[in-house]
């Protein structure tokens, strides 16, 4: 075994001299094993290791018994540790997650802060190659697409700097040999043999069958894991170049898209840019292969309009040459706010206007900012959504025009029209569409003047 993780070690260059590396500890097997196989090697490569484990309190004295076994481990080899009782239930109750979820984000964020702390800049985890074959499978199983299916990786950027998983190289089997030969005593949670979760079915009933068919298991699946990654990285670049062509709009609560753009694409590329759109509007992940194929299907369409609904509240929509992804409603309600100034107003697109008086010479020209000068204001500003009728002068244009015809000269999709904000004077005049068009009213001397500032921005 140690042969393996050493060569692992070396293939992969997960340790560099003077890190400081902080080792996750449960005082199970398997993290008992990296510690004390870390601390073991510490000086052939030049590395200072510290122990973290957290107590999550769930099992009350038993727990706590895990954590000062854990503490008196580590000052019996004479390496530092930090240890910590978080109350993960009640964060699970607070935040509404399930109590791995919220022992999990507990965890981590303690890792977080103590890396901070100490200066380090590798975290060691002690995820092994049975861990490895239970997540490709789980995930094939859960229809997870891109990276996801690639499994546990190898490296990963973690706060200020990384986090290694030496022991994917090895098997549990050679993680308990380990253990006994350097008598460990490692202590074991009862809550890994229970069936109620999904990953110790697959390793009672799943694992066993595979590894009777190949003992090396492990080693063909981190194969598979590592090329899978290299070359959907690769597919990821290019789908983000491909994605420069067809995005013609983005936010941080939607994206649309060219759809006879989007169709030129190869089907590989398609599937990612897809991925990468809901990826991007749904951090959670929580879509799958059914969602993405949904999707491709929905745009390959003939039909010039439509919509699909995914998880989330998340909506595709369908309009002329476009395919919008968001969050919003197409037939949102119409809203009318009186703009103080200065002042600010959340408007129902997500967005924020807001408003103050500025003296000078304006630096910043912009779709998404307007330069009242204030001999021209007449309160009070209105911000409304568009109604039946709208006109307005244009800058740099003579008489007025229809504001349902700037929408369609701009080929602004139907289901985005009652969510862009209309501004007015208090002579009912309109004098700024977001984004889309300005009045004449807007001027911009070369000489220090008095402006009401209308800006329209993100949240």
């Amino acid at each position: 075994m140690i042969q393996n993780v050493c060569a692992f070690i070396e293939k992969h260059q997960l340790l560099q001299k003077n890190s400081t590396v902080i080792v996750g500890v449960s005082g199970g097997p398997d993290s008992l094993a990296l510690l004390h196989f870390l601390n073991t090697f510490k000086d052939q490569y030049g590395i200072t290791v510290i122990a973290a484990h957290v107590d999550h309190m769930f099992r009350g004295i038993e727990s706590q018994k895990e954590m000062e076994f854990v503490i008196n481990f580590c000052r019996e080899l004479n390496i530092p540790c930090y240890a910590k009782q978080i109350n993960a239930a009640r964060y699970a109750e607070k935040h509404r997650l399930n109590a791995q979820q919220a022992a999990r984000e507990c965890r981590y964020q303690f890792f977080l802060e103590l890396m901070d702390q100490l200066q380090a800049d590798v975290l060691a985890l002690a995820h092994h190659g049975d861990d490895q074959i239970e997540t490709i499978l789980m995930n094939l199983v859960r229809g997870t697409i891109g990276k996801g299916l690639a499994g546990i990786p190898v490296i990963r950027p973690f706060g200020r700097g990384r986090i290694i998983r030496p022991f994917l190289a090895v098997t549990k089997d050679e993680i308990l040999k380990y253990c006994e030969e350097f008598q460990l005593a490692p202590r074991f949670d009862p809550s890994n043999e229970k069936d109620t979760y999904t990953r110790n079915r697959f390793r009672k009933y799943v694992l066993p069958f595979l590894k009777k068919e190949n003992k090396r298991l492990h080693e063909h699946f981190q194969y598979f894991s590592e090329v899978f990654l290299d070359d959907e990285r690769f597919l990821e670049e290019l789908t983000k170049e491909k994605l420069n062509k067809v995005v013609i709009r983005k936010t941080n609560s939607s994206v649309t898209i060219h759809k006879q753009e989007y169709k030129k694409l190869p089907d590989p590329i398609k599937r990612r840019a897809v991925y990468q759109i809901l990826n991007d509007l749904i951090k959670s992940g929580s879509f799958s292969a059914v969602h993405i194929e949904n999707v491709n299907e929905f745009l390959m369409k003939a039909h010039p309009s439509g919509m699909l609904h995914l998880p989330m509240g998340l909506k595709v929509i369908k309009s002329y040459d476009e395919c919008t992804f968001t969050f919003q409603s197409p037939n949102s309600e119409s809203f009318c706010y009186t703009v103080p100034v200065p002042g600010k107003i959340h408007l129902p697109n997500g967005k924020i206007f807001f408003t103050e008086t500025f003296f000078g010479i304006p630096s910043y020209k912009g779709d998404d900012v307007f330069y009242l000068p204030k001999k021209w204001y007449v309160p009070p500003l209105i911000i409304r959504s568009r109604k039946k009728g709208d006109k307005m002068t244009i800058k740099g244009m003579n008489g007025t025009k229809k504001v349902k015809d700037i929408f369609i000269d701009k080929k602004i999709p139907r289901e985005e029209r009652n969510l862009l904000p209309i501004v007015e004077n208090g002579n009912g005049q309109i004098i700024w569409i977001p984004l889309v068009k300005k009045s004449n009213l807007e001027e911009i001397s070369i000489t220090n003047e008095s402006y009401i500032v209308l800006q329209y921005k993100e949240q």
